[in-house]
C-alpha cells in the first residue's frame, strides 16, 4: 500500500515510521491523543469503501504501531467511508443517492475493525442518522465513541480533502452534512447522539461555529470539542508566509477562543506551533 511522504500547505502526510516519530515528540510535550486520517492508494478504492474494514489496512497497521510504541497515547480513528470510496462520498450510493441504512452496515464493520486493531476511540464523522447507536451496540464498552455531532457542509475542508485525495465525482455532501445556517438541528443531533451512547461530541469546523459549540455545551452532559479544520489552519499559514501575521500567536489566540466558547478538547493541525507557548 502506498504510504506517501509529501507535504501540502498546512498538512503533512506521514508514513508509519515518521508518524511514530512525530507522535512521540508531541506526546512527550503533553499532547494526550492523536487522530488518524488515511491516504489510500486509488487502486484500493471501490464504490463500497471496503478497504475501510480491511484488518491489514494502513489505518490498522498505524494503530497497532502507535499502541505498541506509545501505549499511553490515546489513538482516535476516523470512521467514514470517503477516504476509501471511488466516488468520494461518506456513504454507499444506491440509485444515485447516499443510502443511510446501507452505510450504517459499512460503518459498523469499519468501527469494529479499528476497535479490534486496538484503537481507544472511534470517531464517526459521516453524519449518517443513527450511526452512533449501531456502532455502540457493536463495540465493547472500553472503546469510546467521539461523534461528529455537528459537522457542517463547509468550504473550510478543501485542503484536507486535497491532502487525502478524496474528491467527489458527482453531487455534494449537503444531503447529509449540516446547513451552516441551522443551529437548532445541531442541538437535536447532539441530544440524539448522547441518547444513543456517544461518549464525546464534536463540532466541525471550529471558529465559524463557536455559537453552536456553546449552545451544545449548555444542553449536554458530555464533553464537547471542536475541530480546528484544515482551511482555518491553511489561511493562517498562508498569511504568515506573506509576513502579514505571526502564525504562532494567531493560532494561540484562535485556540483560546475555542476553549473560551466551551470546548473540552480541540482537534487542530497547529499543535506543534502552539506547544512552545502553552508550555
Amino acid at each position: 500500500m502506498r504510504e506517501p511522504i509529501e507535504s501540502m500547505p498546512g498538512i503533512n502526510r506521514l508514513s508509519i515510521d515518521l508518524l511514530l516519530k512525530e507522535a512521540e515528540l508531541l506526546h512527550a510535550q503533553g499532547i494526550p491523543a492523536v487522530a488518524l486520517f488515511p491516504v489510500i492508494d486509488p487502486s484500493l478504492k471501490d464504490d463500497q469503501g471496503s478497504e475501510g474494514w480491511n484488518p491489514e489496512s494502513l489505518v490498522v497497521r498505524a494503530i497497532q504501531a502507535l499502541k505498541r510504541e506509545l501505549p499511553s497515547l490515546c489513538v482516535i480513528t476516523d470512521v467514514a467511508l470517503d477516504p476509501f470510496t471511488s466516488h468520494g462520498h461518506d456513504g454507499i450510493i444506491y440509485e444515485g443517492e447516499v443510502d443511510n441504512d446501507l452505510t450504517l452496515e459499512a460503518l459498523v464493520k469499519q468501527a469494529t475493525c479499528y476497535a479490534e486493531g486496538g484503537c481507544d476511540i472511534v470517531a464517526p464523522s459521516d453524519m449518517m442518522d443513527g450511526r452512533v447507536g449501531v456502532i455502540r451496540k457493536a463495540l465493547r464498552p472500553q472503546v469510546g465513541i467521539l461523534s461528529y455531532t455537528a459537522k457542517y457542509a463547509s468550504a473550510f475542508y478543501g485542503p484536507f480533502r486535497n491532502a487525502i485525495g478524496s474528491q467527489l465525482l458527482s453531487g455534494d455532501k449537503k444531503t447529509y452534512q449540516m446547513n451552516p445556517a441551522n443551529r437548532r438541528e445541531a442541538i437535536r443531533e447532539a441530544l440524539l447522539d448522547e441518547e444513543e451512547g456517544a461518549d464525546m461530541l464534536m463540532v466541525k469546523p471550529a471558529l465559524p461555529y463557536l455559537d453552536v459549540l456553546l449552545a451544545i455545551k449548555e444542553k449536554t452532559t458530555l464533553p464537547v470539542g471542536a475541530y480546528h479544520v484544515s482551511g482555518e489552519y491553511a489561511m493562517v499559514m498562508a498569511a504568515a508566509e506573506k509576513g502579514f501575521i505571526n502564525a504562532e500567536l494567531t493560532f494561540y489566540e484562535s485556540l483560546i477562543s475555542i476553549k473560551r466558547a466551551g470546548a473540552d478538547f480541540i482537534f487542530t493541525y497547529a499543535a506543534s506551533q502552539v506547544l512552545g507557548l502553552l508550555n
